[in-house]
């Protein structure tokens, strides 16, 4: 399988742009390696979005904090396979709980195989991350069982909303901070773990994870707004479909409830119609692409994008420390 340039990231040194795409291939074989089964249907549909391609976001955050330790460690390229294995793992469930028809731009899991397959092959793929987990350490184990617990609380916690009085879009980065913070986190924080790094460096490396993870998932949310799906690999407007509050939305609603503009409680009446009627939904799309709740919501990212540029500032200047810098920017190019 050929190995790309993650988001496009290229690095001055032509060392280090060779040791992390010398990691991604090694990960992408260890990838293929955990979802090999015995049952050939098995195999087919844990292999079935590995094959569809991917960012490897994840990897290349393992990577790119090996840097700073020994990137050669034993323990590095495992790491990462276990965090994309985990990453993969909910694509499955969420697809089911979202009912969605296309992820990596072919049918989801669920859409061809149907719903107790898609979430049957998730778990799959969580055993067999924890099977590569067993053997990198109790340490190892006890922090990505803590990530996967956020990550079950930020799914759970957005599923039940916001309490009573509490500001929805408060609740709702608390939400992407365990959604998807949590195991971005644990990417940088493995990757300069198992290399042996400093522990400041590797309690750096973690909160940059953290932040440059809901700011990823801030860029998805405008990405189902303002792209087609070609760019996003999913049906537009999916999160919109299913009743999502993403942030758009959220800001949306925060104006509306602000101004008391005739044209915002139209729009926040629509969003809460049924979209299942493609011409509605539509219409939803293309008037979200124009309101201004759209633009709030990509500063929103690029907050988050800068709070994790500004946490790599006690890092040594040097090629690893640029190319994450590059990360954030590119991550706020998604969204752009």
């Amino acid at each position: 399988m050929t190995v790309v340039e993650p988001f496009g990231l290229r690095v001055r040194d032509k060392a280090l742009e060779a040791d992390v795409q010398a990691g991604l291939a090694a990960v992408e074989e260890g990838l293929l390696e955990a979802t090999k089964s015995e049952v050939p249907f098995i195999q087919e549909a844990a292999q079935h979005l590995l094959r569809a391609g991917g960012k490897r976001f994840r990897p290349l955050l393992v990577m790119l904090a090996a840097q700073f330790g020994d990137p050669d460690a034993p323990g590095v390229v495992p790491s990462a396979v276990v965090v994309e294995l985990t990453h993969l793992a909910t694509l499955y469930h969420d697809d089911v709980m979202d009912e969605a028809d296309v992820r990596r731009s072919v049918p989801s899991a669920n859409a061809r195989w149907g719903n107790s397959v898609a979430v049957l092959t998730g778990d799959f793929l969580f055993a067999r991350a924890s099977h590569i987990l067993a053997d990198l350490g109790p340490e190892a184990v006890r922090i990505q069982a803590e990530a996967f617990e956020r990550l079950v609380t930020g799914q759970i916690l957005e599923t039940a909303g916001p309490r009573d009085g509490r500001d929805p879009i408060e609740h709702y980065l608390d939400v992407l901070g365990g959604k998807t913070g949590s195991l971005v986190a644990v990417s940088g924080r493995f990757g300069a773990m198992m290399s042996g790094a400093d522990e400041t460096v590797v309690d750096v490396l973690t909160q940059y994870g953290e932040r440059l993870g809901i700011a990823f998932q801030l860029a998805d949310d405008v990405l189902d707004i303002a792209s087609d799906s070609h760019e996003s690999g999913k049906t537009p407007g999916t999160d919109l479909r299913e009743g999502v509050p993403t942030m758009p939305v959220l800001r949306l609603r925060e104006r509306a409830e602000q101004l008391g503009l005739a044209e915002d409680i139209e729009l926040c009446e629509l969003l809460n119609s049924d979209l299942s009627d493609d011409a509605r939904l539509t219409e939803v799309l293309t008037r979200l692409r124009a309101h201004p709740a759209l633009e709030t919501a990509r500063r929103d990212t690029v907050r988050y994008a800068e709070e994790a540029r500004a946490t790599l500032a006690p890092l040594p200047e040097c090629d690893a420390k640029s190319a994450l810098v590059q990360l954030c920017d590119a991550v706020v190019h998604r969204a752009g």
